[in-house]
C-alpha cells in the first residue's frame, strides 16, 4: 500500500479510524526526512494492513503547529484512535519493523483501561 498525504481536513478522521496508522511529519528540505522516506515507503509495501500517511509540514504548517511538531521527521503511531508513539528522528528499517511489531502485540482493551484509570485519577485530584 502506498502512503497517503494527510491534511488538516483528513488528519483526525484518519488517525481515529480502526487499525494502525503511522504518520510521518516531514519536509522536502529535511535531509533526515529524505533518508527516512524510503524506509517508510518500504514498510508501507510490507504492511498493507497498516495505514501509512505523511504530513508535509511546509504545505500544512497549521497542522504541524496544532500538533506542536518541533522537529522533523516526527513519527506518530495510532492504533484504534489511540496515540501510542510520538518521537522525533528517523528510524532504521529494523527499528520501524520492531515498532510495528510492538504496536501489533498490544492489548488495546488493556491500554484503554489504563487510559480510563489515569483520567479518573486525574479528575479526582483536581
Amino acid at each position: 500500500m502506498a502512503t497517503s498525504e494527510l491534511t488538516l481536513e483528513t488528519f483526525e478522521s484518519t488517525v481515529l479510524a480502526e487499525g494502525t496508522v503511522l504518520v510521518d511529519f516531514w519536509a522536502e528540505w529535511c535531509g533526515p526526512c529524505r533518508a527516512f522516506g524510503p524506509v517508510f515507503e518500504a514498510a508501507s509495501e510490507a504492511h498493507p494492513d497498516v495505514t501509512f500517511a505523511k504530513v508535509d509540514t511546509e504545505a500544512h504548517q497549521q497542522l504541524g503547529a496544532m500538533l506542536e511538531i518541533m522537529s522533523i521527521p516526527t513519527l506518530m503511531v495510532f492504533r484504534d484512535g489511540v496515540l501510542l508513539y510520538r518521537e522525533a528522528g528517523a528510524l532504521s528499517a529494523p527499528q520501524l519493523e520492531d515498532l510495528l511489531g510492538q504496536v501489533a502485540d498490544l492489548d488495546m482493551d488493556e491500554i484503554r483501561a489504563e487510559i480510563a484509570a489515569s483520567q479518573l485519577a486525574d479528575s479526582t485530584e483536581a
